[in-house]
């Protein structure tokens, strides 16, 4: 299966003011990629490109003042499957962890794992066998527990805030997530990306980039959707990192405002 992933996002800026950019895939998307992105941005501004530490792509670039507008488009070969279950996968005791891990058990920006969170994870969730079955009891609670409401998105909401007030947007619903596993000594990383209506009814909102997040079970990383709570097609990573602040796609050092911003995964074709 072929999907085309695109967007087309505008701001104005009062002056001439840095940014750094998450606007492309992710590495580990580059042996699927069937048509190159093709990024750009007007009026043209040269964009030097470097990796951050958890090894995602970024840009770093100096606006005009005025209108910008940063544009993407490639086309990327799917599998077509829903995400990987596996069910029996164990989870492993912390002394066992590779130490790449432990940063994704630590508070984060989003995820106060040094909270009131932890003794609620351990209250709620000790009779769920560890691993697999663990991280589903999480995500069962958290689908529950947040109603989804756009209107209600603020980027300073916390996994604790989302906690307290039940509502929230999918970011809210991964951050309350990761952190309840976290908490129970599961390492877990945010995750954004395209991930289009394939094979679930359409939605009537506009499309947005999603969040998902990962978890280290079994010896490897597996995905996991508070919001959603099912196994879905298509996902499309961008970037991952501890939290949301980890893969904005745009930080700007300067003012700005928002003008247009939309979103894109079609499929284009299929694959024999």
């Amino acid at each position: 299966m072929l999907l085309q992933v695109d967007f087309e996002i505008s701001f104005t800026f009062p002056e001439s003011t840095p940014v750094v950019l998450m606007t492309f895939l992710h590495p580990s998307r580059d042996a699927t990629v069937r048509s190159p992105e093709q990024f750009s941005i007007e009026p043209q501004v040269p964009v030097s490109r470097f990796m951050d530490s958890f090894g995602n792509r970024c840009g770093r670039a100096v606006l005009p003042p005025g209108m910008v507008v940063f544009r993407n488009r490639a086309i990327v070969e799917d599998c077509g499957l829903p995400d990987l279950q596996v069910t029996d996968a164990l989870q492993s005791a912390v002394q066992n962890l590779p130490d790449s891990m432990l940063q994704f058990l630590l508070p984060s920006r989003y995820c106060e794992v040094d909270s009131e969170l932890k003794e609620l994870a351990w209250t709620m969730f000790r009779g769920a066998a560890p691993g697999w079955p663990r991280v589903q009891a999480v995500c069962d609670f958290v689908h529950k527990h947040i109603r989804f409401d756009y209107q209600q998105a603020r980027p300073t909401r916390t996994a604790l805030e989302a906690y307290r007030e039940r509502v929230g947007v999918c970011r809210d619903y991964m951050h309350l997530a990761i952190t309840l596993c976290r908490c129970l000594n599961i390492p877990a990383r945010y995750c954004t990306g395209y991930l289009g209506d394939i094979g679930v009814p359409a939605q009537p909102s506009p499309m947005d980039f999603s969040a998902w997040f990962e978890v280290f079970i079994g010896g490897q990383w597996y995905s996991f959707d508070a919001r959603n709570n099912t196994p879905r097609i298509g996902r499309v990573l961008m970037a991952r990192g501890r939290d949301a602040a980890d893969v904005a796609i745009t930080t700007t050092f300067g003012a700005s405002q928002l003008q247009l911003f939309k979103v894109g995964t079609d499929i284009v074709a299929s694959t024999t």
